[in-house]
């Protein structure tokens, strides 16, 4: 019998709503991949980038978000996505996506290029889910984002936080 897994969505919520969602994604295991927090600054190691570029490139792929801010840390991520399926002027409307398929596209288009370039190919680079929250107020989203942009500043105290070897 395979183990219960409680769902952690809102219950009866399009997730493909216009919107702003912050969102936590954590490596599998909570091993530190993307490099170490010095001097209460993060420096991003090849993984770290590989994560960021791919982070920056999804409205390439994904016509209906913006990105807002977003922090790498070496065992987790943090953002904000803004869904916005609005057309604008003569353009067409761009095409609906629900959160969970921006989230897994970022997971799978990392976790690709990050095994490639460590020779791990097939090696499950994130934890199964993701925490969401959906932002409703202006100033959920400026505590939210302020949280990242600080993130670094108190890692000593994120539920994340291991002693890295110095």
């Amino acid at each position: 019998m395979l183990p219960y897994r409680k769902n952690i969505r809102l219950q009866g919520y399009d997730y493909s709503n216009d919107g702003l969602y912050f969102i936590t994604i954590c490596v599998n295991d909570r091993k530190p991949m993307f490099g170490n927090v010095k001097e209460w600054e993060m420096n991003l190691n090849d993984n770290g980038k590989i994560v960021l570029d791919c982070w920056y490139d999804l409205p390439n792929h994904y016509d209906n978000i913006v990105l807002h801010d977003f922090c790498i840390m070496p065992n987790h991520i943090h953002g904000i996505i803004q869904l916005s399926n609005e057309r604008a002027g003569l353009k067409p409307a761009p095409t609906t996506h629900p959160l969970s398929e921006i989230v897994r596209a970022l997971k799978t288009f990392s976790s690709r290029k990050i095994n490639e370039r460590n020779g791990t190919q097939g090696c499950p680079l994130w934890q199964r889910n993701y925490y969401e929250h959906i932002i409703r107020s202006d100033s959920m989203y400026t505590t939210i984002s302020d949280y990242i942009k600080e993130n670094p500043k108190r890692w000593i105290y994120d539920q994340f936080y291991f002693k890295e070897n110095t």
